[in-house]
């Protein structure tokens, strides 16, 4: 599975960005797939897990009540959608990849297979 992530960009605090990570390969209807973010200076974060399906989704406490993660499987693309934006949000936002044919998708960075390049969010104030 390969992924391409896009959609990141300069926003003004209390603003929206929706993340997009693309993927190719025919395995990926049954991966479970996550959002991870990483600030200058700081560990990668869990930011949010959806499992293959989309009947199962985990977001992080810390953007709970602001992020959004779906799925669509026909496009193999799944999405962050990110609103009331603050600063410290700022990071590279990576999407990730594992097969996984529970209903389940993890939130630990180490049981991921597949890696995108990230792409970089940046919240002004």
């Amino acid at each position: 599975v390969q992924l391409q992530a896009s959609g990141g960009g300069l926003v003004q605090a209390g603003g929206s960005l929706r993340l997009s990570c693309a993927a190719s390969g025919r395995t990926f209807s049954r991966c479970a797939m996550g959002w991870f973010r990483q600030a200058p200076g700081k560990e990668r974060e869990f930011v949010a897990a959806i499992s293959w399906s989309g009947g199962s989704t985990y977001i992080a406490d810390s953007v709970k009540g602001r992020f959004t993660i779906s799925r669509d499987n026909v496009k193999n693309t799944v999405y962050l959608q990110m609103n009331s934006l603050k600063p410290e949000d700022t990071a590279v936002y990576s999407c990730a990849a594992v097969p996984m044919f529970s209903d389940y998708a993890p939130i630990e960075s180490s049981e991921y297979d597949y890696w995108g390049q990230g792409t970089q969010v940046t919240v002004s104030s």
